[in-house]
């Protein structure tokens, strides 16, 4: 039988869950553990002295002025010269416009630091750069970001309907209708017929699949200088490598154009 001091106690635990995710979210926002829980604090009293404020919370009272002073600077309360001294805090909206400028304030000097170093980087310093990617939700994004920069042509080829992505099936058509040659290969009807309704783009059957393509992922070619290849492993997971002018690219795309060319003949 459930007692009235048993759902208090179900609903104080429940609080203090939901407290503790608020006072993490307060420190990815910027703000120490004791800072959020002063500011969460004294919304629960309206305004309080340091006495206040300790007694519900875990903030040592000797600690809560340096902490209010902190908030103070950081706009998110205001303090009676009182004796005792009594604090007030923000309006939640004006917490959230004052948290907000601060966040992009922090961003943009950090983005702006990582531009000047960005421009910094010797321009003749240049090496093969070929990335590895992993999950089939990141591949989607990386194939279809380098499909949409396609100036000349692409060639595209997925040996399941789950690696066919709705985005990947949008950029190739826009670029086929474009102007850019789109060429795609798949062992998969359903992969095919979902290609083939798609504008412009010409889609092939590769004339004998072998046993070791059934590791095989997808395979992005875009002009001559961009790449990805894919796989996939026991367990469904996928893994990608990619390169962009690069010699590695480079390689890989005329080993692929040879190939691309007897797939086509046969067809």
């Amino acid at each position: 039988m459930t007692t009235g001091s048993d759902e208090a106690r179900g609903g104080d635990e429940t609080g203090s869950n939901d407290q503790g995710a608020a006072v993490d979210a307060f420190e990815r926002l910027g703000l120490t553990g004791y800072e959020a829980k002063v500011f969460i604090a004294l919304h629960r009293l309206g305004s309080g002295t340091a006495r206040d404020i300790a007694e519900i919370t875990d903030v040592p009272r000797s600690q809560v002025y340096s902490v209010a002073e902190n908030l103070e600077q950081r706009g998110l309360l205001e303090v009676h010269h009182a004796s005792p001294i009594r604090y007030r805090p923000v309006s939640v909206e004006e917490a959230r416009e004052t948290l907000r400028e601060r966040f992009e304030n922090e961003q943009e000097r950090a983005l702006e630091y990582v531009e000047r170093v960005q421009e910094d980087t010797p321009a003749e310093e240049t090496t093969e750069e070929i990335w590895t990617v992993r999950g089939s939700r990141r591949i989607n994004d990386r194939v279809a970001d380098l499909l949409a920069n396609a100036e000349e042509r692409i060639v595209f080829a997925a040996r399941l309907p789950s690696l066919l992505d709705s985005s990947i099936e949008q950029v190739l058509e826009e670029r086929a209708t474009g102007g850019v040659s789109v060429t795609a290969f798949s062992s998969s009807e359903p992969v095919r017929d979902r290609l083939e309704a798609r504008e412009n783009v010409r889609v092939y059957e590769p004339s004998e699949p072998r046993a070791e393509d059934e590791r095989s992922g997808r395979i992005a070619v875009v002009d001559d200088n961009s790449i990805l290849l894919s796989v996939v492993d026991d367990d469904g997971s996928e893994t990608a490598i990619w390169s962009v002018e690069s010699l590695f690219a480079s390689v890989l795309i005329q080993l692929i154009e040879a190939n691309e060319e007897t797939l086509e003949r046969a067809a």
